[in-house]
């Protein structure tokens, strides 16, 4: 075998975000490192008897994808239990459930028809036929499920009040299944690693009730093809230092590390949730949910003094600012924050604090694909009537990518899966999920600064930038490749571009 290089991939297309624009050159892979990395044709010192060349012809080549704010607890919720998509009836409802009652601690149930769940002869049935025995039957999406007296007892949500937050004391029911999880960890990282993803940034309530103690035994047992930072967000326990400093004492890899925290801030803007500067339309409220910012304050310095990093989560510019106020209280060096905080969400914000952002040096982790989830007028039309005029800076990651913000690509998966090419279509091109007219065009950003979100950009929110996120020699070879160039494909051909291969530190994690 060669000494230079073990393979080298060759493309008229590759993107290594350092030179922010793509060439026709060759990257060349040795021992799970980058080797060489040029323009134009392979030197001849590697065209030797051992060495495998790849040549994709335009498909674009690229670092490997990180999501930073990602939920696998959250994502596994829908293969928790039963499938019960092909019941539709009480009477097949009571047999499914009187099977299930021998079986398992807590009855468990996905896929419910909506119509079904919500009728009163179903909750009857469940309180009727369970008894003291938690059931939980959730219907797609998890917003809404069928539940007994028992399981809200145990669990303290109800089946109007189904969000992630919530069912916190559910996952650490299911979460114990370990076989459950192991399979259910597999199949995510491989769905992640089609998608071209290497790195993620896990969010788990507290202290991730046991799943940590599967990541270690991934991590010895070299099965991880994800690399994993994680973070607590406190949902039912106070934040948790001591947690906090165990964890990063335990990870030490270049696979899993312990991230800091994480907390919620205002809610949605269209259920005048999200807090604003100034008044929704035609009201006097800038927020219609209480927010405890000292509260959070506290967490955060707390954290920031004992060396741990935060991200918080922004809709409103009033949460931005909020936010922002918090941040300038923690240590910093020449004007830059010692640790690096983020904000999540980013819907709408102020260009002068998009400035101070920028010089704190807080990155933003933001949702490119949320355009997918409604029409231009859902988007136009539904902000303008909340807040007029502003709907003009709704997700303007223009603005915040020229007030110099570190912009990195995020999904809050499940809500959105991972898709670069999604992510380009309706974050630079700005379209609905009509495909119809550009939702504020102005707003976004170019294919480039979108690639760097998914590639430099997040690998530095996950304190990997020294290995990760550039196509550049002595970097670990986490590579993806395309089968279409990102750069020269029409827009509306551009959700046909699919992942190719996806390598972690030299390996095939995924090939189509």
């Amino acid at each position: 075998m060669n000494d230079r290089a073990d393979e080298i991939l060759v493309s008229t297309c590759i993107y290594d975000s350092v030179s922010k624009e793509p060439y026709a050159g060759y990257v060349a892979v040795k021992d799970g490192n980058i080797a060489a990395v040029g323009k134009g044709r392979i030197p001849d010192a590697y065209q030797v008897q051992g060495v495998k060349i790849s040549d994709y012809g335009d498909g674009t080549i690229c670092a490997g994808f990180g999501d930073t704010h990602t939920f696998f607890t959250g994502y596994i919720l829908d293969e928790v239990g039963y499938d019960l998509s092909e019941v539709k009836t009480t009477e097949e409802l009571r047999a499914v459930v009187e099977r299930q009652m021998h079986q398992r601690e807590v009855i468990l149930g996905n896929h419910m028809d909506p119509g079904l769940a919500a009728a009163a002869g179903t909750a009857k049935l469940l309180n009727e036929v369970c008894g003291r025995q938690p059931a939980v039957l959730f219907v797609p999406g998890h917003g809404t499920c069928a539940m007994n007296r028992a399981a809200e007892a145990r669990f303290g949500f109800d089946q109007e009040h189904c969000n992630a937050e919530a069912l916190c004391k559910l996952m650490a029911y299911y979460l114990k299944d370990r076989e459950f999880v192991e399979r259910q960890l597999t199949a995510y990282m491989r769905m992640l690693n089609n998608r071209g993803v290497t790195s993620v940034k896990e969010m788990g309530f507290d202290d991730f009730y046991g799943f940590t103690e599967v990541l270690k035994d991934f991590e010895e047992r070299q099965k991880l093809t994800v690399r994993i930072s994680f973070m607590s967000q406190p949902v039912a326990a106070p934040i948790n230092i001591a947690y906090g400093k165990k964890m990063r004492d335990l990870f030490q890899s270049e696979y899993v590390r312990f991230s800091g925290y994480n907390q919620m801030t205002d809610g949605l803007i269209l259920a005048e949730e999200g807090h604003l500067l100034e008044p929704y339309e035609g009201t006097d409220t800038v927020c219609r949910k209480k927010i405890d910012y000292q509260a959070i304050e506290k967490d955060v310095l707390e954290a920031d003094r004992n060396g741990f990093r935060f991200t918080l989560h922004s809709e409103g510019d009033g949460a931005f600012r909020e936010i922002l106020d918090i941040y300038e209280k923690c240590r910093k060096k020449d004007g830059t924050l010692l640790n690096r905080h983020g904000i999540t969400d980013l819907e709408l914000t102020d260009p002068e604090d998009e400035r101070r952002m920028a010089r704190l040096g807080v990155f933003g982790e933001i949702y490119a694909q949320i355009y997918m989830w409604d029409t231009y007028e859902g988007y136009v039309d539904g902000y303008r009537k909340k807040i007029g005029s502003r709907q003009s800076r709704y997700l303007n990651y223009r603005s915040l990518a020229d007030h110099g913000v570190r912009l990195c690509g995020a999904t809050d998966l499940p809500l959105l899966l991972p898709d670069v090419p999604e992510s380009v279509y309706y974050g630079c091109a700005n379209y609905g999920k009509d495909k119809g007219k550009r939702i504020n065009p102005q707003n976004g950003l170019t294919i480039s600064e979108m690639l760097d979100a998914w590639t430099v950009n997040s690998q530095y929110a996950m304190e990997r930038e020294a290995i990760l996120g550039t196509i550049e020699a002595g970097k670990r070879a986490d590579l993806v490749v395309f089968d279409g160039d990102l750069f020269h494909t029409e827009m509306k051909d551009i959700l046909n571009i699919r992942v190719k291969r996806t390598m972690v530190e030299g390996r095939d994690v995924f090939t189509r």
